[in-house]
């Protein structure tokens, strides 16, 4: 007995000394993937930015690709592209920027962002070579701010104009017998339309006609300015569409050549003065943000908060905007002395009304004690408008989806499907006559629907004082302009709906003038997580994309991205944005 006893401890012991040099090594191994080897610019660099790329409003560090080598493995925020382009503008070691334009992952609003960054950068003498094999719209306008911009010769420009495709399920719910149960406020609240409609309600394409037409406008008065041609003869150039092939973007002025892209980097080396191809210094952005100190320090402090996606009830997550989470996170710059004014970075097309509210209220709290400040991107609407219309100052940029001042709710009739197409019927018990009122698989009672269509009414009516008295208007005006109706970000300066024109650069600027500060560093937020979170939780959800998108592919994706987004307006009153956006 007493040898088992002995040969038990010492084994238990061995097994001990073992899970700790593990747990060592493991540490040792986590810290050699987080830290961040000291990068070096180097002589005669070329800043290359890939717009290929899609900058979020929030960095991305990935310390798995540190350790594995890669060196374009962390992602800079849209914001650290800005800061690290206005530093390369001072940085003596920086001689220019190289755009690889071919495609552009970022929205209009961001895009704008980086071409102002760009201007800025230009502003100064140095130079900027865009190039891209086949130059997309999106990528054409901001490469068009480029010293010189090519593409390849047997590639092209597209040069189409602008277009907007909308998807419609009614024909596919009747064939399923799904009834969409929809009650909304404001003849523009499209968000359901394609529920109800077939084709594009006069509405819908008015409000859509006028916003396209805005930022068609806006993209040929950048590209004229900046190419030295007039907005006609551009438009003409789509209209008749005379760019089909790669010379003819030469022939008619919007490009400086055709050339390969060794031939490009070769005329850089040249222009840096006679240095080789082969030693030719080009630094991506991921490595020049570790290059060099770019965020500002000071003694005070100003909070930069970034909502990014849907809003939810909730805690939310990385991709959606919990309304605990923000409530939370203003609410602890609110109450933090030490900092002074508060920004709040935006970029979302809504979501739930009680969740919008809960944020507002604590917004409003803040704008008693402290400056707010709001940032538009990409897209600031419906719910992410009714959150932000409260605050001392508004920025947006020209393009920025903005407004859409409706709500609605969707409750679907699926008795039919579950009865005819799938045998399934449903029974029950309950304590009182409404109690299951919220439950998909009966119709909803005359009474019923008057009380949903109520609620939608009187929801809508309370965002519009909301949104009233920040703007200091009166609500039959904000009804006019309201109505569910989303406007570019220059319509909605003209309307009064935000302030200024600018980028989150600017809102910060002002934030720090209502403070009466010029001595601060920013406090961003959310947090970055801890080095194990970032592993883990990182390769669990890239894990979980990666499969679902070989499975269904890019489009499928999409698709079941916007069945979970239609899965979670149910049964809640939404303030959201009336369609899904994307340019062709």
């Amino acid at each position: 007995m007493k040898s088992f006893f002995k040969i038990f401890l010492a084994s238990l012991l061995a097994f001990f000394v073992i899970c700790v040099i593990i747990i060592f090594v493991f540490i040792g191994f986590v810290t050699n993937i987080a830290s961040k080897d000291k990068v070096k610019t180097g002589a005669k660099a070329v800043l290359e930015i890939d717009l290929g790329r899609t900058y979020p409003e929030v960095g991305v560090e990935n310390p798995l690709a540190r350790f594995s080598g890669k060196d374009d493995g962390d992602m800079p925020s849209l914001y650290d592209v800005v800061r690290l382009i206005k530093y390369a503008k001072t940085d003596s070691a920086v001689k220019g920027i190289y755009i690889k334009c071919g495609n552009n992952g970022n929205g209009m609003g961001a895009s704008q962002e980086i071409r102002n960054a760009l201007l800025d950068f230009k502003s100064s003498g140095k130079f900027i070579y865009a190039y891209g094999d086949v130059i997309t719209q999106g990528g054409y306008a901001v490469g068009n701010v480029a010293t010189k911009i090519y593409c390849n010769p047997e590639g092209g420009v597209d040069w189409r104009g602008y277009a907007v495709e909308l998807a419609y399920v009614k024909g596919l719910l009747q064939k399923l017998e799904i009834e969409p149960q929809i009650f909304y406020a404001g003849k523009f609240k499209s968000a359901t339309e394609p529920f109800r409609e077939t084709s594009m309600t006069e509405a819908n394409r008015l409000q859509l006609s006028v916003m396209l037409g805005d930022m068609y406008g806006r993209f040929l008065e950048q590209t004229a300015e900046a190419r030295r041609l007039d907005t006609a003869t551009l438009h003409q150039y789509a209209n008749e569409y005379r760019i089909q092939y790669a010379a003819d973007a030469v022939k008619y002025g919007l490009i400086d050549g055709l050339k390969y892209d060794d031939e490009v980097k070769s005329e850089i080396a040249a222009k840096l003065g006679g240095v080789k191809l082969e030693k030719l210094n080009l630094i991506n952005i991921q490595k020049y943000a570790k290059a060099v100190e770019y965020k500002r320090d000071g003694a005070d402090k100003i909070a930069v908060i970034y909502a990014q996606g849907d809003i939810v009830d909730g805690k939310g997550d990385q991709d959606r905007i919990g309304s605990v989470t923000y409530r939370d996170l203003v609410r602890k710059a609110r109450l933090d002395e030490k900092i002074k004014a508060i920004v709040i970075r935006i970029n979302s097309g809504g979501g739930s009304a009680l969740a919008s509210e809960n944020i507002w209220r604590e917004l409003t709290l803040a704008r008693k004690v402290k400056p707010v400040v709001v940032s538009f991107g990409d897209v600031a609407a419906s719910g992410a408008y009714y959150l932000s219309c409260n605050a001392d100052s508004i920025f947006a940029q020209t393009n920025t989806i903005t407004g859409s001042i409706g709500v609605f709710t969707l409750l679907p009739n699926m008795q039919k499907f579950f009865n005819d197409k799938l045998g399934i019927t449903f029974d029950g018990v309950k304590t009182a006559p409404q109690a299951d009122m919220l439950t998909a698989t009966k119709p909803l009672t005359p009474a019923q629907k008057v009380y949903l269509q109520n609620s939608v009414d009187s929801i809508y009516f309370t965002f519009k004082e909301r949104v009233a008295q920040g703007r200091k208007k009166d609500i039959s005006y904000i009804d006019s302009i309201g109505q569910g109706r989303v406007w570019s970000g220059s319509r909605a300066l003209q309307l009064g709906l935000v302030d200024r024109m600018g980028g989150l650069d600017d809102a910060i600027a002002c934030a720090a003038r209502m403070a009466k500060t010029s001595d601060y560093r920013l406090r961003e937020y959310p947090e970055p997580h801890n080095v194990l979170e970032m592993i883990f939780g990182g390769y669990k959800e890239e894990a979980a994309q990666s499969a679902l998108q070989k499975e269904l592919g890019e489009d499928g994706l999409k698709t079941f991205k916007a069945i979970k987004r239609v899965k979670a307006m149910i049964g809640v009153t939404q303030a959201r944005l009336p369609f899904e956006f994307s340019i062709q």
